[in-house]
C-alpha cells in the first residue's frame, strides 16, 4: 500500500509539473490575464474536469505560479551572498542585487507576474505572504548584519554624500513614518530601528523599480545596456541604506 501511494504521489507531482509549466508557458505568451485552465487541459490532453482536482480554478493555478516566481527569486537573493565576507556587508548587499537583477533577465515573464500590472479581478491570497517576503527580508537582513556588527553609518542630512563620511545625522522621521517603519521592521523580523528600515525599503523599492524600468523597456534608447547605471545606483543604495566601504584592513577571506 505504502508503495502505491508513493507512485500515486510521484505521478501526481510530475501532472502537476507538466500543469504548471503549460500554465507558464501560456502566460508568458498570452498574459497572466488570459490563463484559462480549459486551454491548459487541451494542451496537455485532457479534460478540464480532471484538470480541476489538482488545480480548481483559475486563481488557484495563478497562485501556484506567483508562489514559485517569488520562491525563485528569493532563493536566488538568498544565496547570491554565499561566500561573500560577513564583515562587508557592502559586497553582500551588492551580490543580492546583482542575483535579483539576473534573475528577473532570465525570468521576465514570471517577474512580471509578481511586480508588474496586478491581474483583474485575482486577490492575492496570505500563501503568497511569505513567499513574497524573501526578498526585502534579505535585504534587511544585511542591514541588521551591519548593525550588529557596528558597520551601520549614519547616512548624511543632505544630498551628495556617502555613508562613509557623515557630516551630520539625517533629520528624524515624521511620526507616522516612523511607525510605519517600525512596522516594516517587525513584519519581517528585522530588529532595526524606525530610519534604517525605512531607507532600506526605499532601496529595496528602487531596485524592483530599477529591474522592471530594464525589463520593460523603460531604459530603451537611454540606459541600455543598464550594466553601468545597475552598479552606480546599487551604490548609490547602499550609501542611502548607510553600508560604508570596508576599512582596508578589513578581513576579505569568509570564515563562517
Amino acid at each position: 500500500m505504502n508503495a502505491s501511494r508513493t507512485a500515486r504521489d510521484r505521478a501526481r507531482a510530475e501532472l502537476t509539473r507538466e500543469i504548471t509549466e503549460e500554465a507558464r508557458r501560456q502566460v508568458a505568451s498570452e498574459g497572466a490575464q488570459r490563463l484559462s485552465l480549459r486551454a491548459v487541459a487541451r494542451e496537455l490532453g485532457m479534460v478540464s474536469s480532471a484538470l480541476y482536482r489538482y488545480f480548481p480554478s483559475r486563481d488557484d493555478l495563478l497562485t501556484r505560479l506567483i508562489i514559485d516566481a517569488y520562491d525563485g527569486l528569493g532563493e536566488a537573493v538568498e544565496r547570491a551572498d554565499d561566500g561573500v565576507p560577513a564583515a562587508d556587508p557592502r559586497a553582500r548587499w551588492t551580490a543580492k542585487c546583482a542575483a535579483a537583477r539576473a534573475w528577473a533577465i532570465a525570468h521576465r515573464h514570471e517577474y512580471a507576474l509578481i511586480y508588474g500590472t496586478p491581474v483583474p479581478g485575482y486577490q492575492a491570497p496570505q500563501d503568497t505572504v511569505g513567499p513574497a517576503s524573501r526578498v526585502p527580508v534579505a535585504l534587511l537582513g544585511v542591514v541588521q548584519d551591519a548593525r550588529v556588527a557596528g558597520l551601520l553609518a549614519e547616512p548624511p542630512a543632505g544630498p551628495g554624500g556617502s555613508a562613509a563620511r557623515a557630516p551630520e545625522p539625517a533629520p528624524e522621521l515624521a511620526p507616522e513614518l516612523a511607525a510605519q517603519g517600525a512596522l516594516a521592521a517587525s513584519l519581517v523580523g528585522a530588529d532595526l530601528p524606525p530610519a534604517a528600515a525605512v531607507r532600506a525599503v526605499i532601496a529595496w523599492s528602487q531596485l524592483s523599480g530599477m529591474i522592471g524600468f530594464e525589463l520593460f523597456g523603460t531604459f530603451a534608447g537611454s540606459f541600455d545596456p543598464a550594466d553601468a547605471f545597475f552598479a552606480e545606483a546599487v551604490a548609490r543604495m547602499a550609501d542611502l541604506v548607510g553600508l560604508a566601504e570596508p576599512a582596508d584592513d578589513t578581513p576579505r577571506e569568509h570564515t563562517a
